[in-house]
Order: C-alpha cells, then sequence, then structure tokens
C-alpha cells in the first residue's frame, strides 16, 4: 500500500498511471500532478470507474522547486514519479532531497535554455573533457549522488525503455549469459505508420534536438563522434522487416560503459523513415530547431517551441498508428571461454496498446517500464540510498515484472550481427 506522486501528465505519464492503476494492491493511492490541472482531471474521470487506486490531481509548476516541495509536504508520498520535461530533473530532485522522498525519471537532465552562460560554461567544459557534444549527459544528476546517500533515499534514473529496459537487458546479459561482454548494439526500430507526413512520437523538442544531434558511440574506452546521421545501416527486425537504422548518441551508452568496464564497443541505432530525414533536415536548415530565441513582431520566440505548436501532438498519434515497435540490444562476448552472441528484444503493437491504454507503442515502451521501476522501489526489490541508473540493480524481478504487464522479452542465441 503506497502513496505516488506522478508529475507530468502527457503521453508517457498517463500510460504509466494506467498501469499503475492495474496494481491497486501496490499503488493504492496517486496524485497526478501537471502545470494543466484540466489534463489530470480528465484522466481521472476515465480511470476512476476503472480502478481501486484512489486518485488525486494537483497543479504544481515543475520548473519552480518551492512549488514541488510544497505538493510533496502536503501530499506526503512514499515516491516521486517524475514524468514530465527532463528540463525539470534537477527541480524535482532537489524538492524530493528537502522533503526527504525517494525519486524516479525516466530520462536524463538537459537544459531548455542551452545559450545560459553558466550551463555553457560547464557543457563546453566536458565536451573537451568526455569527448562527446549532446546536451543530454548524466553528470548533472550524478553529482546528486552523495546527498541522496547521507539522506537515505534512492533516485532511479532513466528508467524508460532505452534508456531503462535497454540497461536491463544488458544487466540481464551479463548476470546469466555472459562472463565478459566485449560488445552491445543498441536497436530501436519503430515500424509504426501514423499517416502524417512528419510528426514526432513523443515530446518534439527533446526528439528532435536528439536526433539532430552528432552521433557518437563508445569503443576502446573513449567516445567516437561522427556528424549527425553519418553512419546508416540495415537490418531485419522481428515481425517489422528491413528498415534503415542510424548511429545516435543515447545516454544508456555512458553509464553502461562505467557498469560493464569491459566492454569494447557499445553503439546505439535507431530507424528513421526517408520522409522524417527529409523534414528534419529542412527545418533544422532554416532554423526551426534552434533554442535560441528569436524577436518576431516584437515578441521573443523560440523557433522549435513554435514548431513543437504546430506539430501534432505525440499523445494523439494513437489512433491512427499502425504496425509495430522492436527495440533490444545484441550482445558478442565470452561465456565458459567460448565465443557467443545473444540477442533479447521486445516487440509491441501500437494499435494493440491503443486499445489497452489509449496510447502508442512509443509511449507505451516508456510508460510501463517506469511503472515497473516504481513497482520495484515500492515492493523493496530495488533499494539503495543514492543515485543509480537501471543497470546497477537486479535485473531479473524488472523483467519479470515487465513480462507480466505488457511488454514481453523475446531472445535469439544466433542472431544477425550488426557490422
Amino acid at each position: 500500500m503506497s502513496k505516488v506522486l506522478v508529475i507530468g501528465c502527457g503521453g508517457v505519464a498517463s500510460v504509466a498511471i494506467h498501469k499503475c492503476c492495474q496494481v491497486s494492491e501496490v499503488f493504492s493511492e496517486l496524485c497526478i500532478a501537471s502545470r494543466t490541472k484540466s489534463k489530470c482531471d480528465k484522466l481521472v474521470a476515465e480511470l476512476a470507474p476503472k480502478t481501486a487506486t484512489k486518485i488525486t490531481t494537483a497543479q504544481v509548476d515543475a520548473d519552480d522547486v518551492r512549488q514541488v516541495i510544497d505538493l510533496i509536504r502536503a501530499y506526503k508520498p512514499d515516491l516521486v514519479m517524475n514524468i514530465a520535461l527532463p528540463y525539470q530533473d534537477l527541480t524535482i530532485m532537489d524538492a524530493c532531497l528537502a522533503c526527504g522522498v525517494n525519486y524516479m525519471d525516466t530520462a536524463n537532465y538537459e537544459p531548455e535554455d542551452t545559450d545560459d552562460p553558466e550551463w555553457r560554461a560547464i557543457y563546453e567544459k566536458r565536451c573537451k573533457e568526455a569527448g562527446f557534444s549532446a546536451y543530454f549527459d548524466y553528470s548533472w544528476q550524478w553529482a546528486y549522488r552523495k546527498k541522496f546517500e547521507e539522506a537515505g533515499l534512492t533516485a532511479l534514473l532513466g528508467c524508460g525503455f532505452d534508456p531503462g529496459v535497454t540497461q536491463a537487458y544488458c544487466a540481464y546479459a551479463k548476470k546469466h549469459e555472459f562472463d565478459a561482454i566485449d560488445t552491445i548494439d543498441i536497436l530501436d526500430c519503430n515500424g509504426g505508420d501514423h499517416g502524417y507526413a512528419f510528426a514526432t512520437n513523443f515530446n518534439p523538442e527533446v526528439n528532435l534536438r536528439e536526433v539532430s544531434a552528432p552521433g557518437s558511440y563508445w569503443e576502446d574506452g573513449h567516445w567516437v563522434e561522427i556528424p549527425p546521421m553519418s553512419s546508416k545501416r540495415e537490418y531485419d527486425f522481428d515481425q517489422v522487416g528491413r528498415k534503415d537504422m542510424y548511429l545516435l548518441h543515447h545516454e544508456e551508452i555512458e553509464s553502461l560503459a562505467l557498469n560493464i568496464p569491459e566492454v569494447q564497443r557499445i553503439r546505439f541505432f535507431m530507424t528513421f523513415g526517408q520522409s522524417y530525414l527529409d523534414h528534419m533536415r529542412c527545418l533544422e536548415n532554416v532554423g526551426m530547431l534552434s533554442t535560441s530565441p528569436v524577436e518576431f513582431e516584437g515578441q521573443q520566440i523560440v523557433p522549435i517551441k513554435f514548431l513543437k505548436a504546430l506539430l501534432p501532438d505525440p499523445a494523439s498519434l494513437g489512433p491512427r498508428t499502425k504496425g509495430k515497435t522492436n527495440i533490444g540490444c545484441i550482445f558478442t562476448g565470452k561465456k565458459d571461454g567460448q565465443d557467443k552472441t545473444y540477442y533479447i528484444y521486445n516487440v509491441c503493437d501500437h494499435q494493440e496498446c491503443f486499445r489497452e491504454v489509449g496510447s502508442q507503442a512509443i509511449s507505451y515502451t516508456t510508460g510501463v517500464p517506469a511503472m515497473c521501476g516504481a513497482l520495484m522501489l515500492l515492493t523493496g526489490k530495488w533499494s539503495k540510498p543514492g543515485v543509480y541508473t537501471v543497470e546497477e540493480f537486479d535485473p531479473d524481478p524488472f523483467l519479470t515484472a515487465l513480462d507480466k504487464y505488457g511488454l514481453p522479452r523475446s531472445e535469439s542465441r544466433t542472431p544477425v550481427l550488426v557490422d
């Protein structure tokens, strides 16, 4: 019996809340808080007749640490699930520390204003020292390790699918399949079709900044950075078919390189259709992906925020998206002195997700792991003071929960490798 505060009420949060309400024996009480309380109230009206979970709502500006502290102190939750924007991670972590409450999120911190001089000075120093230039990294949240340890609190970072489940797959492979892992290729395939010429499957600001950034991978103890979308492969995905995929920088590479120190190479690939790439490049070329304000008719406008307002809301894509996703990890390494390969992945159907929770599979594959991660924390299966990523916990109960609540694993010990 637990009280949980969920901050956020977008597509991913909606899925996570739906799934929490399916496990009322653990999630006995929920408070859903967002800047727009009416969205929370609408979701509660839908869920209340179907669940034994007691649900309340609240309005909060998660950029304001004082508001978050006041809300936590008023509600007194056992856990705060941050399923808002990654810009707000640090504010919510500060509030959890002030109130003595465990914390979790689905994506690591990145700044909203990349022109902020204080942030940029730290960022440029990290680029030189670490060797990659993505705006998002774990250093900001890892800086909270000692504070959470001393407070006796747990902070779970990046518990979506990728990051999140992909790291659990790596921990599982290390625990059960290999004595030593040599290479990891993380493959994220969305074989869905929403019928639009161009749309993003999650927050456009975060999505477009991620895919337009230089790609990077970990090899022989250091980062290798390449121009955006410059490394392409084709792969035949189970239940989806052949798709073009591109090497991207992705946050879980950073933590996996630390926690699986023997690994020689880690890469992340994501599939994109040509229409998406053509639209993205055009928008980038005319400055629409910029995070720097421009003056227009006497007003300061951030181009990527304006673009977000023009694009379809990712939460609206559920009814029209058809097809499947396939996300997983391919490993090479050694077991009992012998070379070995192993592939663990999940296939998820967009229309089945919509029938269950009113969402497409991209939100579903992030929201379900968020609920399962919360379940691990609330039931004590994952519990140690400090700040951790998913692969630092026992993967077995987490993967069992995923199997049960909608994201079952598939395995192959003879996968086709990525060259």
